[in-house]
């Protein structure tokens, strides 16, 4: 598959991003925005994953902790053939499968339902144990928002996952500096990531989160550590590729108007 352009297919996803947000009237545009290459890496080149068999025996995961970014998992799930990008334009709308955060009873693609931040990642580490006892061959992948690394229970996961030495498990950290109330180091600083990260026994790869060589170089090392978990912490800029909604912490959680989406979505190279 590496004939694939990757470049254009997140920036199909980001295209789909903007629309559903916008038809929503609400939802977290900036933090899917900055994910949307990391998930492109892992679900059109690195995953053993059927779309037309999303259950399978032995099928890699991916559980997206921070389950507010909803949309571009489900418009990485679209672009990769799980069901039509327009079923996820009803993102939102009352009686919609496309919930504002992820439900794996409704969506199929969806390993779990997240949200709750933190907990998301605490599950990665039971998948990933499970698979180890039954010897399933599977791999386990999360995405976490560096926001998040401010919750507890993500260091007790940690723990417990260097401690089983899950070497079938490797967290993206999408490291772009902002949460919804502002930047990470005057919220509550999580710094520095990567030593504690090494300090609870798992192997680090710091990277550029929107550049395909760096992300695949870093998923090709973490395969050939077999005595730990690997995390992939990624750079990234909140709202990549729509200028007015770059490195902006006010577009976290906020829906464009007509006039911003249409200008978002020109700008990734998309048609309205």
């Amino acid at each position: 598959m590496e004939s694939i352009n990757y470049r254009e297919i997140a920036a199909r996803i980001r295209v789909d991003v903007i629309k559903a947000v916008y038809n929503a009237g609400s939802g977290h545009p900036g933090g899917s925005l900055s994910a949307a290459d990391i998930l492109t890496a892992l679900y059109f080149r690195e995953m053993n994953i059927d779309p037309k068999n999303p259950r399978f025996k032995g099928r890699d995961r991916f559980v997206l902790s921070k389950g507010h970014a909803a949309p571009v998992q489900y418009a990485t799930l679209a672009e990769r053939g799980y069901f039509p990008v327009e079923d996820m334009m009803t993102l939102r709308k009352l009686g919609s499968k496309f919930q504002g955060h992820p439900n794996m009873q409704k969506v199929p693609g969806i390993e779990m339902s997240t949200g709750s931040l933190g907990q998301g990642f605490s599950v990665c580490v039971g998948m990933a144990l499970a698979s180890k006892m039954d010897d399933d061959g599977s791999r386990v992948f999360t995405l976490l928002g560096d926001g998040e690394l401010q919750e507890g229970l993500v260091w007790e996961a940690a723990m417990a996952a260097g401690h089983y030495k899950l070497s079938n498990l490797v967290a993206f950290v999408d490291w772009n500096g902002l949460q919804i109330d502002g930047e990470n180091d005057k919220v509550m600083t999580v710094k520095p990531i990567d030593e504690k990260f090494k300090a609870f026994g798992w192997h680090v790869h710091v990277i550029d989160g929107h550049n395909f060589d760096e992300i695949f170089a870093a998923l090709d090392e973490a395969k050939k550590i077999t005595d730990k978990p690997s995390v992939i912490i990624a750079h990234t800029h909140k709202g990549q590729g729509v200028s007015f909604m770059q490195d902006n912490a006010g577009w976290h959680g906020k829906a464009p108007d007509e006039e911003q989406a249409k200008q978002a979505v020109k700008e990734l190279g998309g048609q309205w």
